[in-house]
């Protein structure tokens, strides 16, 4: 069997467990990619799910996230200003994206130049390598983190697979980082880094937040709101009411990664981030203990899943879908990397 047939297997197999998990083990819906200028537009039964930016951006980002009947749980702003209630607050928190705050000792998370109005350290699209409907739409693209001065410090290969049923929403998001410009450290801080920023309604409330938020936190440990904060767990989700429906987000971490269950820099003003590397700031050990290094020609791979569902944590049933996601077979490569 090809390594394409492989992943076309794997797709079908999320497909049908994810679908399972949903209750609805034969309403999978056709999720088209549609390539434009800017990026990578996702339906899922002719409705807009998400769309993959790859320019206009210091780094590639979805945005916007709509749950099934078009409500989008991610924060619209910066990106866009028609939500009087978006807080316009950590303008890099853009939707959903994956970077990291000190790489090498450079800020891929902030993008702060070296130099105040000087450019920019960038996570720089290079490619689209495959980019497939059906069942589950499957997108490969090539990427460049490049430093402020234009040179090169790694590369990464994702793998983002977009599914979808009547109630539901996924996407699989993989990535390896590749060491091929000499060694890579990610550094020790908690600004990291598989991120979104969730729609105000699904922040936590409190007076100095918008009116709008009605949102709750909870982990896999039961660990609920501020309390979830730093702590060690295999998922974390944000749920609350959008609009007079009741919505949810979830970032489940795979058993394979480095430092399963991944610690979370998950705030109550919207911010969540699964980050296997800031193990100072969450939990008191010397700086520097979660340094992580790929020597030169090495890599990394981390994966993970995305849910945008209706309803609660325990309404969706999240941990049943991570009990069934890391039972599908899995490369260990979300692209075919050369």
């Amino acid at each position: 069997m090809t390594v394409q047939a492989v992943h076309r297997s794997i797709g079908w197999a999320v497909a049908a467990l994810l679908a399972g998990v949903c209750g609805l083990p034969t309403a999978v819906g056709n999720v088209h990619l549609q390539q434009q200028d800017s990026g990578v537009r996702v339906l899922i039964d002719g409705e807009h799910f998400t769309t993959y930016l790859l320019t206009g951006h210091a780094k590639p980002i979805l945005f916007p996230i709509h749950a099934a009947g078009g409500n989008c749980v991610t924060r619209s702003w910066p990106m866009r200003a028609d939500n009087a209630e978006d807080p316009h607050d950590h303008p890099h928190h853009e939707s959903l994206w994956f970077a990291h705050g000190n790489v090498n000792g450079i800020d891929f998370w902030t993008h702060k130049a070296v130099t105040p109005g000087g450019p920019q350290p960038s996570i720089t699209h290079e490619s689209v390598r495959t980019c497939t409907s059906g069942a589950t739409g499957v997108l490969e693209t090539t990427n460049r983190w490049c430093a402020a001065d234009g040179s090169v410090v790694c590369t990464d290969f994702r793998r983002l697979e977009f599914f979808g049923t009547q109630t539901a929403r996924t996407i699989d998001f993989a990535l390896t980082i590749r060491a091929d410009h000499g060694a890579v450290t990610f550094g020790d801080t908690k600004e990291g880094t598989m991120g979104m920023r969730v729609h105000p309604a699904l922040q936590l409330p409190d007076a100095t937040r918008p009116q709008a938020a009605t949102g709750h936190i909870v982990n896999s440990e039961g660990q609920r709101d501020v309390d979830v904060w730093g702590q060690p767990a295999r998922w974390v989700d944000f749920s609350g009411v959008i609009d007079n429906q009741s919505l949810g987000i979830a970032i489940l971490d795979h058993p394979g990664n480095l430092r399963h269950p991944t610690r979370w820099h998950a705030r109550g003003y919207g911010l969540c981030a699964a980050n296997p590397f800031g193990l100072h700031d969450f939990s008191s050990v010397p700086k520097g203990t979660g340094d992580w290094t790929i020597p030169a020609g090495g890599s990394l791979t981390l994966r993970y899943l995305f849910i945008v569902h209706s309803g609660d944590a325990a309404t969706a049933a999240i941990e049943n879908h991570w009990q069934r996601w890391i039972k599908v077979t899995w490369t260990g490569k979300p692209a075919l990397i050369p």
